[in-house]
């Protein structure tokens, strides 16, 4: 948490974000982000809907309301799930995973499915474990299975996979991790996750 509260005040700093102008904000953040770092939950809802708001304002607000288990924050959470920034991914699956919202499991899946996002699937995968949801481990293998390819490029979110698939010890998964052995860059998770797995009964 502090760690993603540092990296927002820094980014307020920059941005020289205060209100509605521009001021000058220096490394040390600036008033808007004290100000929202103080807010009730009522006034960090309300600040997502106000036009204009920087994304790190937006991010400072769903992150603080998704630590809080406010629904409110979930749909501004899942927009910087699928960021291309991967910290603000990061900073949203821990909200999300915080936030205990029925419908984080879906929308986690949604994105992790999606070839078209396939490079911003990473932090969708580690959400998916971290809740172990009923479509956790469905979606894991499948994204797997889709990723074997020897010249895969987004090995490391087969590799979230792998490892996911690992944590979840669904021995479903033991086909697509015998596969995954004959990946160079999976092999050794690959052969960690089927000691890991359930015996089938």
């Amino acid at each position: 948490m502090n760690d993603v509260l540092e990296r927002l005040r820094t980014e307020a700093g920059q941005s020289g974000e205060s209100g509605g102008s521009a001021e000058s904000g220096g490394p040390g953040g600036s008033p808007r982000y004290e100000e929202l770092l103080a807010a009730d939950p009522d006034a960090l809802a309300a600040s997502l809907t106000s036009a204009g708001l920087p994304l790190w304002a937006r991010e400072l607000a769903a992150y603080r309301l998704g630590l809080a288990g406010d629904r409110r924050a979930f749909e501004p959470l899942v927009l910087l799930l699928n960021h291309r920034d991967p910290p603000r991914c990061a900073a949203a699956a821990e909200a999300l995973a915080a936030l205990g919202d029925p419908r984080t499991a879906r929308a986690a899946a949604a994105l992790t499915t999606n070839t078209l996002r396939t490079a911003y699937a990473l932090q969708p995968v580690r959400l998916l474990t971290t809740l172990r949801a009923p479509e956790s481990a469905p979606v894991l293998m499948a994204t797997l299975a889709r990723l074997l390819s020897p010249q895969e490029p987004y090995w490391r979110v087969a590799l979230a996979c792998v490892e996911g698939l690992g944590t979840l010890a669904d021995p479903r998964a033991r086909e697509v991790l015998t596969r995954a052995q004959s990946h160079p860059r999976l092999a050794v998770a690959a052969t960690a996750a089927l000691r890991k797995l359930r015996r089938p009964r």
